[in-house]
């Protein structure tokens, strides 16, 4: 590594610069702030040791200006007049770490040996991400559909604020995704993103997994543990399918969200927790309330933010925009050089319910991609229920209610329509006409 040695006495400079050579580094000395600044912003260097006191300047505002000039430089203070206040405002400042002098080379080599252990795991992080970006398509959560935009933007001005946010819709939806996407934009973005899935586990386990257990609690409880609601501290937990959390967990959740305090399992001592909590259900919340399954006054606590993210067939504008990016990874990551869709592949991805919504679109255009052996993606690569679906029974003329003419005629002009505000106008009625007969006739 580079390394600048920053401080106005010759001689602090002089065994500073011998201890970092003996580690085989390379050390540049300078005398005072400008000196520094100028060599910073002509050369490149990893490391900085800055001293608090340089004569008539004070280091922390050199420290500062260097980290302006090089915001990735690792600056380790070090002064005669230690103090702890002294070290916790270098380090809100951006300091690195902080040496108090007298120091000796020993302590130099560990410090130079904590900056490289530190990068070498930077390295492997953005290593991890760029290949977990190879792997994941791009994260898309726009819409051209204003309703949906909407929702993202409600979700996204909350998302800086410590305010819960529930998240609603179908599977398929991303509904994980998005709320991945709210803890990046948070101020908890540099804390842990720690998800419970509440379906997966018995109440008894589900319950040690979120507030942790002592010793002894139960059988197999072996060591004390902490749960993820401590994991999480300072981050977000995020509870997926929070409407499938039994009934007898659901009052010690209540008590999290509302006093922050939580006991593990076996404990009667309680504990404070700092977290951000995010929910997501596809089930009918308000439904399991009224139904007894759901607490009234845990849904209302959860329901602060409100995020319900429709089915794919309720963004007909996006279909193919997605369909699309999804297309694009898909052809890189396997070599392919399919670069679109043939019309029939657009009208049946356009007339075709997506159950499964945003997931089942990838997975059918990962299928297609690979059995793809042209530039277009053509109606034989998709799966069975796109090349043969059956003619509907519902006809002009036929034994059959108005109700079902009209509910099969909108289901066709949907599927041939880029936009609801299109179906609407090929129809002749306004979104909202159109928005009340699908709901009618069960279309929604």
């Amino acid at each position: 590594m580079r390394i600048l040695i920053v401080d106005d006495e010759a001689s602090i400079r002089k065994t500073t610069a011998i201890a970092v050579q003996t580690t085989g580094h390379v050390a540049v000395e300078a005398p005072n702030g400008a000196r520094a600044l100028k060599l910073v912003e002509t050369e490149g260097f990893d490391v900085c040791f800055l001293d608090v006191k340089l004569g008539a300047e004070d280091g922390l505002v050199i420290l500062e200006k260097l980290l302006e000039v090089s915001p990735g430089l690792a600056v380790v203070m070090f002064t005669a007049f230690a103090s702890i206040t002294v070290a916790v405002e270098a380090m809100r400042r951006g300091a690195f770490d902080f040496i108090p002098k007298p120091f000796t080379p020993e302590q130099i080599r560990q410090v130079l040996q904590k900056i490289a252990r530190t990068r070498s795991l930077e390295q492997r992080v953005q290593q991890l991400e760029s290949q977990l970006a190879d792997e994941s398509p791009e994260i898309d959560l726009t819409s051209q559909e204003p309703a949906v935009q909407r929702l993202f933007d409600i979700a996204f001005k909350a998302a800086d604020t410590t305010a819960t946010i529930l998240i609603l819709g179908p599977s398929g939806t991303g509904k994980n995704v998005l709320a991945r996407e709210i803890h990046r934009r948070s101020a908890q973005r540099e804390r842990p993103f720690v998800t419970v899935n509440c379906p997966s586990l018995s109440k008894e386990l589900l319950e040690s997994e979120l507030f942790g257990h002592v010793k002894g609690a139960f059988t197999g409880a072996v060591q004390d543990t902490f749960g993820k609601v401590a994991t999480a501290e300072g981050g977000t937990l995020f509870l997926d399918e929070v409407g499938e959390l039994p009934v007898e967990i659901q009052p010690k959740l209540l008590r999290l969200l509302q006093d922050r305090e939580y006991e593990r399992v076996g404990e009667a001592r309680p504990r404070r927790a700092t977290v951000r909590v995010l929910a997501a259900s596809n089930r009918n919340l308000a439904g399991e309330m009224k139904a007894g399954r759901f607490r009234e006054d845990l849904f209302y606590r959860l329901n602060v933010i409100t995020v319900a993210l429709p089915g794919l067939q309720e963004r007909p504008s996006d279909l193919m925009r997605l369909a699309g990016n999804y297309l694009g990874f898909f052809a890189r990551r396997l070599g392919k050089k399919v670069q679109g869709f043939a019309p029939e592949v657009t009208a049946a991805f356009r007339a075709y319910a997506w159950p499964g919504n945003l997931r089942e679109l990838r997975n059918v255009i990962e299928r297609a991609v690979i059995l793809a052996g042209g530039e277009a993606l053509l109606l034989a690569d998709l799966p069975e229920e796109f090349t043969h679906r059956p003619e509907s029974s519902v006809q002009v003329g036929a034994r059959v209610t108005l109700d079902s003419l009209e509910a099969e005629h909108l289901r066709r002009i949907l599927g041939i329509s880029a936009t609801l505000e299109e179906a609407a106008r090929t129809l002749g009625i306004d979104p909202a006409t159109l928005y009340r007969k699908r709901q009618k006739l069960g279309l929604l």
